[in-house]
């Protein structure tokens, strides 16, 4: 497979961490590049300057130690205050800028942004136009097969993205109508594929090393941008790439390495935030690890709800290890995750 270049910049893999709200923070990224994420995109950050003083905003900034290529993803709606927030992300060591017309919240298509531009072609002209123009970096673009499975024009928008300079364009094989609902189709990111020249990435659905092989396979698309599937299985990455290169599947990881590597991700998170927002975040993160790696009923719904409620990391960090060297959790304590954590 050729490697995937997004400007001047040859990724590592072809395989790509994709931006989600709460999950890819510095210690995410990290850890998800260790296991061969060619890119890990930060959270989006919001195109208002002024909101980045908060303590939220300001752990999303990225900083010139992260591992390059360095790429920030932005959500807006102002072509003015988007290419502002672009040039103030250069200027703090960002190499990429990732734009989002994909998500599917509320909170921000009620905004008039994310995927909710995705009915506006001219105003996603001017967005593009004015974020290209700012910056000498790559700019890149997250999108959505349409606004509404009746309204699928993410041929139109790459078309227009293409013109304007963007490097790479991002395929979410759903409408924003979907949500997360249903099931991705590809037929939408194959079509684009076959129309643009600017490198396609396909994302949606690719839950396994047999999803990732179909996909690539069926829509000829340049990469893989992997999210949710990865939660709780940073080492996803190192699976599908070995089976992409080889055609072979190969061993899982071992149990003491997947509790290793939950252990060191929760613990770096504890380093990473100097605030009570440590155990908040870990919480995230710990719940998913149990569910991917749980195999029987051992630990119970008293010490789960122990993991979940202190407010102590240490104690946190104690329990969810005590918890993963037990190799744990039946599916009727797994909705007790869920209650805890809202995920």
């Amino acid at each position: 497979m050729k490697p995937l270049q997004i400007g001047p910049y040859k990724l590592s893999s072809n395989l790509l961490l994709a931006p989600m709200a709460g999950i890819t923070d510095r210690p995410y990224r990290d850890i998800c590049r260790s296991f061969g994420a060619g890119l890990a995109i930060s959270e989006m950050i919001a195109s208002d300057v002024n909101l980045w003083k908060s303590n939220k905003s300001s752990s999303r900034l990225m900083t010139r130690d992260e591992t390059e290529p360095r790429c920030v993803q932005l959500v807006g709606t102002d072509p003015k205050l988007m290419a502002e927030a672009a040039k103030r992300c250069v200027d703090q060591g960002v190499q990429i800028i990732d734009i989002n017309m994909g998500c599917p919240a509320k909170k921000v298509c009620n905004k008039a942004a994310g995927s909710a531009l995705l009915q506006y072609p001219d105003h996603v002209k001017a967005i593009l136009n004015s974020v290209v123009a700012a910056v000498k970096v790559p700019v890149t673009l997250k999108i959505r097969t349409g606004w509404s499975d009746q309204n699928k024009n993410a041929l139109e928008i790459a078309q227009i993205a293409e013109a304007s300079g963007i490097s790479a364009l991002y395929i979410h094989g759903r409408s924003r109508e979907q949500r997360f609902t249903g099931y991705a189709e590809y037929e939408t990111i194959r079509l684009v594929k076959k129309q643009l020249s600017i490198p396609i990435v396909a994302n949606g659905d690719i839950e396994n090393i047999h999803d990732a092989k179909y996909i690539l396979d069926y829509t000829q698309a340049d990469g893989l941008l992997l999210g949710r599937v990865t939660r709780g299985k940073p080492w996803i990455f190192d699976e599908i790439n070995h089976y992409l290169q080889t055609k072979t599947a190969q061993q899982s990881l071992s149990k003491n390495k997947q509790i290793e590597t939950a252990i060191a991700h929760i613990s770096t998170i504890h380093q990473h935030y100097k605030s009570a927002l440590r155990v908040r975040v870990a919480r995230k993160h710990i719940a998913c690890y149990l569910n991917t790696m749980s195999t029987q009923d051992i630990v119970n719904k008293e010490n789960l709800k122990k993991i979940f409620m202190t407010k102590n990391s240490f104690e946190q960090l104690a329990r969810f290890s005590q918890a993963l060297e037990a190799l744990i959790i039946s599916p009727e304590t797994r909705d007790s995750i869920t209650k805890v954590v809202k995920l």
